[in-house]
């Protein structure tokens, strides 16, 4: 099986021997890794005035990253953040990581179109909105998933790509930002929708958000997504809990701790890693990565330290991984 048919069997939470299907979100860390900015973090002030040679050859590079990041750790999927942005852009960019890599990962791009948690200065505007006017903040948020779906259509018309991220943040450490019946109201019919459109494309749905997702855990698994990222072990997410109530209706993502990554000691690191494979393990449905990101500040050598125990530890029913 290609590590894409791997993760797409996880989603699907079917049986698999060898490791556990490993992705990252972002992985930021490739001026570390590769020597290369990560195309997120180019500046492309004169990309009009480039030929569409030299538009080319930045594509090309930016795949090559993405590419070259999958295959070092043996990351399973492809997360695409085009850079400029826009349809044609992202358009180009699939073809060009296609062209490089074949179906060998799985790729995706963010899709969400939901309410999330507002920006500090935006957060009173919206809730003043909600008890104002009700009923034009539920037409927008339909609105936002017509224009997401009508996006979506087109892509799969292109192909090549195997699925959404929805990357809306809901939730704080303490909880939700709405409360679970707002959530109800604001979100859940929106994201159901938003779902099952792409489902009925063909696309597979990862539905993210940080913070303590406990109170609205049985309304994001009602949407039907194939699977829940991040499982936040510092919102107090935890992981066995969660396969308890939902494994099996949908597949789980993440829980490494990233504060343990970036500042815990390596002892908090290899016993948290080891700790969330085990319980990733039990049953189907599961793919290893941190509770976030491999964001910019994260030491290279602890991703690479949890990396490592995955390679050791992350085998299902004792299969042997070749060196």
């Amino acid at each position: 099986m290609t590590p894409r048919n791997r993760f797409i069997s996880a989603l699907q939470c079917k049986p698999l021997t060898g490791l556990v299907p490993h992705f990252e979100l972002v992985f930021y860390l490739t001026m570390e890794a590769f020597g290369k900015v990560h195309p997120s973090h180019r500046n492309y002030g004169q990309w009009f005035q480039m030929t569409d040679r030299e538009r080319h050859l930045h594509r090309m590079d930016m795949a090559n990253i993405y590419v070259d990041t999958a295959e070092r750790y043996n990351h399973s999927a492809i997360f695409l953040h085009p850079n400029p942005s826009g349809l044609d852009e992202l358009l180009q960019l699939i073809d060009c990581v296609r062209e490089i890599s074949g179906d060998t990962y799985f790729l995706m791009i963010h899709g969400d179109a939901t309410y999330g948690v507002p920006s500090g200065s935006d957060m009173m505007d919206f809730i003043e909105r909600i008890a104002d006017e009700p009923e034009k903040v539920k037409q927008e948020a339909e609105d936002q998933v017509n224009e997401a779906l009508t996006k979506a259509e087109k892509i799969s018309q292109h192909g090549g790509l195997d699925g959404f991220a929805l990357c809306t943040d809901y939730c704080f450490n303490t909880g939700p930002f709405l409360s679970p019946n707002m959530f109800s109201e604001y979100v859940t019919p929106y994201l159901a929708r938003l779902t099952r459109g792409y489902r009925d494309m063909g696309f597979y749905v990862i539905k993210h958000t940080d913070g303590n997702i406990m109170p609205i855990l049985d309304q994001l698994v009602d949407t039907e997504p194939h699977a829940l990222h991040s499982l936040d072990p510092q919102g107090d997410v935890d992981l066995t809990e969660v396969k308890s109530l939902v494994g099996g209706r949908v597949c789980l993502i993440g829980n490494v701790h990233c504060g343990f990554l970036q500042t815990g000691t390596e002892e908090e690191v290899v016993r948290n890693v080891s700790d969330t494979l085990k319980a990733g393990m039990s049953g189907e449905g599961y793919i290893f990565s941190t509770s976030n990101c491999v964001y910019t500040g994260l030491p290279l050598a602890r991703y690479e330290l949890m990396h490592k125990i995955w390679m050791n530890e992350g085998v299902y029913r004792g299969d042997i991984v070749p060196a």
